[in-house]
């Protein structure tokens, strides 16, 4: 086993002082919650087992930091780069336990550095809040793997559980171990320690999987959704080669150049690579050509393959470590996005392309939802009702003050988010404000008066002008 000895201090110190950094300028943050945080926000204020499109575990986290600090969007993002701090300190532990203390040390470096990770510690995400339970589960599989003791294999278990219950993206990691112990003979954990891992990663998930079946398995045909070729093969996968190359092309952003160039190269040494090697391979591949295979049938976002990267990074570093020109691109390069990006959030207007500030979704939502319901006061309603998932998730938290109603209309078939399936609009004896998207069909045109509309010249709704009616209750009785 490689000297794991002495690394943990300078990379304590190292950790701290980057994520100190980033809370300090996170203060400073100017963009809006973007429309999945204030979803995530809102969940939170009604805790349970799991929720419309992901388990619960980022809800609960962000109602624990919001009861400290209380709903503001620093306290609601500020578990970001704590929670990357904790990964990038459990990954030097895995990088000093399968190469060296060196490493260690320059793997939780280069983890805080990756370009996903810079953005990541901006914002809040499920991903974030997976990533310290999925690196203690591999940290923890290795250390089963060298001594089999069952109550490291019950912590294990119960670190996957956590990270399935952040993201159901956690369950790559059992596709992961079993393609490794069938490929790396000394990644075969004796039958009593897989029991054990086993049976405490189920009762951890237990409480989700309940809820998902007392739900209609909501989550589970949202996830179908996001893969809408498995509904219909036959009409809707394809052979779509320019989302693979995208994809792929787009990897190199996510983690930095020189870190997914190292990756491949480490990838294409695969016959060369020792056990070790081999192991870290194995629980990042599959996880990239998984998606690969999503990408190729339809579509995948760039984020999609994120948790390949945790031990992707240290396969990666253990190879940039090696050639001097490597270390210091890689650190040039990411080190500069990392200062980049927490500097553009804090004046989000002022980096333009083209005349529009390159992060245009992340501002103006919080002005329009001012707009809406200032226009519903003025109006003297009490109740909005919108058709648009981005602008129902600010409402709700912009509005979270002010007394009035937010509903979505009431859907025809099964809820296409998590707002029709819990906010559907109940007609009532009052006319309500009706807010749709201007280009949008507009649902009942009889009962409707047109009272205005906003379209903002920059923002994230420049191209999503809304329109506004004062509505009938009977808008929605057919």
């Amino acid at each position: 086993m490689p000297d794991s000895r002495g690394w943990f201090a300078p990379a304590l110190a190292a950790v701290l002082a980057i994520t100190a950094a980033r809370i300090a300028l996170l203060a400073f943050n100017k963009t809006d919650l973007f429309v999945d945080e204030a979803q995530y926000w809102l969940w939170g204020q009604d805790l349970a087992f799991g929720y419309y499109s992901k388990p619960p575990m980022v809800g609960w986290v962000i109602r624990a930091f919001t009861e400290i600090g209380g709903d503001a969007p620093f306290w609601i993002r500020l578990p970001g780069p704590l929670f990357h701090g904790a990964t990038a300190l459990i990954l030097g532990a895995v990088a000093a336990r399968m190469v060296s203390r060196q490493a260690a040390v320059w793997v939780a470096l280069g983890y805080l550095t990756l370009p996903m990770v810079a953005v990541a510690s901006l914002l809040i995400s499920t991903d974030t809040v997976m990533f310290p339970f999925l690196a203690a589960a591999l940290l923890g599989y290795l250390r089963v793997l060298d001594r089999g003791e069952p109550w490291v294999a019950l912590l294990t278990g119960v670190a996957l559980g956590m990270a399935f219950l952040s993201k159901y993206a956690a369950v790559y990691y059992l596709i992961c171990a079993g393609l490794a112990a069938v490929l790396v003979p000394s990644a075969r954990p004796g039958w009593k320690a897989a029991g054990v891992f086993g049976l405490a990663f189920l009762v951890t998930v237990s409480p989700n999987a309940v809820w998902n079946l007392l739900n209609g398995l909501t989550t589970v045909q949202h996830t179908l959704d996001n893969a809408d070729w498995v509904r219909d093969p036959g009409a809707r996968a394809g052979l779509n080669l320019a989302g693979l190359a995208g994809f792929l092309a787009s990897q190199f952003a996510v983690v930095g150049p020189v870190v997914f160039g190292a990756f491949l190269v480490a990838v294409s040494r695969w016959r060369r690579a020792g056990p070790g090697a081999r192991l870290l391979l194995l629980f990042s591949l599959p996880i990239l050509l998984i998606v690969c295979v999503q990408a190729v049938l339809n579509q995948a976002y760039a984020n999609w393959a994120a948790s390949a990267y945790l031990a992707g990074t240290v396969a990666a570093m253990a190879l940039v470590l090696k050639r001097r020109g490597w270390l210091i691109a890689s650190f040039g390069i990411n080190g500069a996005l990392c200062l980049l990006f927490p500097l553009a959030a804090t004046a989000p207007e002022a980096l333009t392309w083209r005349g529009q500030p390159l992060l245009e979704r992340y501002i103006g939502r919080d002005e329009m939802s001012r707009a809406i319901l200032d226009a519903a006061g003025a109006q003297g309603l009490a109740t909005i009702v919108a058709s648009d998932r981005d602008v129902l998730a600010d409402l709700f938290y912009t509005g979270r003050e002010r007394p009035m109603r937010i509903a979505a209309i009431p859907p025809r078939a099964r809820a296409p988010h998590h707002y029709a399936l819990n906010f559907p609009y109940i007609p009532g004896a009052e006319a309500f404000l009706l807010v749709l998207r201007a280009s949008g069909t507009h649902p009942c045109p009889e009962l409707a008066e047109p009272v205005g509309s906003i379209e903002p010249e920059t923002g994230a709704y420049r191209r999503h002008p809304q329109a506004l009616f004062i509505a009938d209750p009977g808008c929605f009785a057919r």
